[in-house]
């Protein structure tokens, strides 16, 4: 299977994953020129931008670990992008967090890391 297959399993599994869990879905793979985000949901007064990460096999490098300094950064940039032209949906805002979601193709598991990281200024 494909990255780029694994990525679009894997994606499609944590949509499903947050509506179920009574979230809407608010953009998938929404792009800027400062970056990407996989998911951005949104349940109640929070606004989560979520990381999806596929994996394959049981062993070797977790697909957490990824999500290094340098992908976070992206993703910070990119859901400030998001903010600042998407301000009408802030209104009802009242935290943001930031989430890694990695599905495990292989034996069918979600795990969630709910805040996983944070904006530091």
């Amino acid at each position: 299977m494909s990255k780029r297959k694994i990525g679009q399993s894997a994606e499609d599994l944590a949509e499903i994953y947050f509506r179920q869990r009574g979230y809407d879905i608010i953009a998938k793979n929404y792009r800027c020129k400062t970056g990407e985000i996989d998911l951005i949901v949104r349940r109640g007064d929070q606004l989560v931008f979520v990381e999806v990460k596929g994996a394959t096999t049981d062993g070797g490098f977790p697909p957490e670990d990824k999500v290094d300094l340098m992908k976070r950064r992206k993703i910070i940039s990119a859901a400030e992008f998001f903010c600042l032209k998407n301000s009408q949906i802030l209104d009802k805002i009242r935290s943001i967090s930031f989430d890694v979601v990695v599905v495990n193709l292989v034996r069918g598991e979600i795990k969630h890391y709910e805040s996983a990281f944070f904006v530091e200024r």
